[in-house]
């Protein structure tokens, strides 16, 4: 009696022969043969369709904008993790499991624009409009306005203008990049009001701004980002694995430290005596009930 097998799916990505890999119907040797870029593949891979030449450029530049953020917890993380000597994609692996909401790449901005101008469209209010009701409401509910501000960038990230800009120059702009326009004027306007610091546009507020107005959604603008950066990582991690020495020590050298102890104040209890196992008890008590072990806790 035949079985069926247990691994049965449909798909729409791909599909392969002895002779070819077939991506979204194309070839994909094709594709390169006829000098279609990494990044026009890319697009293939997530839309299904070739893309303009302004559209290949654009993602280009994106990609090439958030390649880089130098030692980010991403990064670190890569090189801590090679340091124990796993195989290398586990380094990789580890630093983009990094990412999360308040680093890397993610889908939350996208899904937000993806709110507002859905409902802007029902409420018949303009793009602008809503642009101010998405300001206020995130600021009167204490909430940041996700895209806006960076915290090592504190003056603007130097990557996210230019990427605006950029979607300007190459006309790929539309409702997204206006919509994120606007809440940056209202999002500066109301904190002038308020008197307090400028805060610019982060790379996120402005990548996923373009790559929404490529077609991409939140979720495969999550996943470009996460493949952008972690190349990145990989450079980390090699770097360090071929330079760099493993995590060990021997008796003629000083002991080997991960991290370089000056970028870490030590805030916890001052040294303390170990009670002996007859003083235990009261020792414990006595703790409880003074209840300066609670600053500790965690």
């Amino acid at each position: 009696m035949s079985r069926e097998p247990l691994f049965r799916r449909k798909t729409a990505i791909s599909y392969k022969t002895r002779e070819k890999t077939v991506l979204r119907g194309y070839n994909i040797s094709e594709l390169a043969e006829k000098g279609y870029s990494f990044c026009a593949a890319l697009f293939v891979l997530f839309q299904g369709r070739i893309p303009t030449e302004a559209e290949e450029k654009m993602l280009e530049y994106e990609m090439g904008e958030f390649l880089e953020h130098s030692m980010s917890p991403s990064a670190a993380s890569a090189v801590a993790v090679i340091s124990g000597r796993p195989y290398l994609p586990a380094a990789i692996a580890a630093s983009v499991m990094t990412f999360g909401g308040a680093h890397g790449p993610g889908a939350a901005h996208g899904y937000m624009m993806n709110k507002y101008i859905e409902r802007a469209l029902k409420e018949g209010k303009s793009i602008d409009e809503m642009a101010k009701i998405c300001v206020d409401e995130y600021l009167d509910a204490g909430r940041p306005v996700m895209g806006m501000g960076q915290p090592q960038h504190t003056d603007g990230d130097p990557r996210a203008e230019p990427t605006h800009i950029k979607q300007e120059e190459l006309k790929v702009g539309g409702a997204y990049l206006k919509f994120q326009r606007a809440v940056e004027k209202y999002f500066y306007a109301r904190r002038k009001a308020e008197g307090r610091k400028y805060v610019a546009v982060n790379m996120i507020g402005a990548g996923n701004t373009a790559l929404a107005d490529l077609g991409f959604s939140p979720n495969a603008a999550w996943c470009v980002g996460t493949l952008t950066r972690g190349y990145s990582c990989a450079a980390h991690a090699l770097y360090t694995m071929k330079k760099g020495r493993a995590w060990a020590a021997s008796k003629s050298e000083p002991m080997v430290q991960m991290l370089d102890l000056s970028m870490i104040k030590y805030i916890g209890p001052e040294e303390r005596e170990v009670p002996p196992q007859e003083q235990r008890q009261e020792y414990a008590k006595r703790q409880l009930e003074e209840g300066e072990y609670k600053k500790w806790v965690i």
